[in-house]
């Protein structure tokens, strides 16, 4: 679980995003900072256990910088307003497919998927699900468990508006052929995040979609 006091720092920090507050409030954030370490790595810990290149993972490799980079951004605040962890085998700087945690009162989620893709990492996943639709691209993502969890299936981080070259437009898979990204979520309420049974629930939504992250990986080799 999370505790309050994170729950409320970031809420204050939306209202009061720049840096006089902050440093005013620094020790409130080193408070919320390590409650998120504690429990990503209650998370690490969960997931090691039926994905062992997770269990050797630190904190540090997973979690962002509340920092934003403000250099090429008409938004000039200087803090995010949520914490994040990547929870995928290498750390959060390895481009693959992993878990995610997104803490933000009102906009709390559990995610996982391949984000956005290089050009040549994306043409190997458009391959593999052209190559295995049929035979295991479609089981995954119409599991009854998969579904039930994520009702939205895979979610476009952004999509072509025309087939990609070389596939056909009535191709059966050409909705997800056209993805430039491949994630799923759930939402967790601010109830959710101070359950008791927070991490066990994540850990539950992430083994749902591990079929999925390894179907992207599996495209990568």
């Amino acid at each position: 679980m999370l505790a309050a006091g994170s729950i409320k720092f970031l809420k204050d920090l939306k209202k009061n995003n720049d840096k006089a507050w902050f440093d005013q409030n620094r020790k409130a954030y080193e408070a919320a900072r390590a409650d998120f370490i504690q429990l990503t790595q209650g998370l690490i810990n969960a997931v090691g256990k039926w994905d062992p290149a997770i269990g050797i993972l630190e904190p540090k490799q997973c979690i962002f910088r509340i920092n934003r980079d403000v250099r090429f951004s008409k938004n000039k605040s200087p803090y995010k307003t949520n914490m994040g962890a990547s929870i995928n085998a290498g750390g959060k700087k390895i481009n693959n497919a992993g878990y995610y945690f997104h803490f933000e009162p009102g906009n709390s989620f559990v995610g996982g998927g391949f984000y956005m893709p290089e050009a040549a990492d994306l043409a190997k996943i458009r391959q593999e699900i052209d190559y295995s639709f049929d035979s295991d691209f479609k089981k995954i993502i119409s599991h009854k468990k998969f579904k039930t969890v994520f009702p939205n299936g895979v979610e476009a981080v952004a999509a072509l508006s025309r087939p990609p070259k070389g596939y056909d437009a009535e191709h059966p898979a050409i909705d997800f052929l056209k993805m430039k990204g491949f994630i799923v979520t759930r939402p967790i309420s601010d109830a959710e995040l101070q359950n008791k049974q927070l991490i066990s629930e994540l850990n539950n939504s992430f083994a749902v979609m591990k079929d999925f992250i390894d179907f992207l990986n599996r495209a990568l080799d």
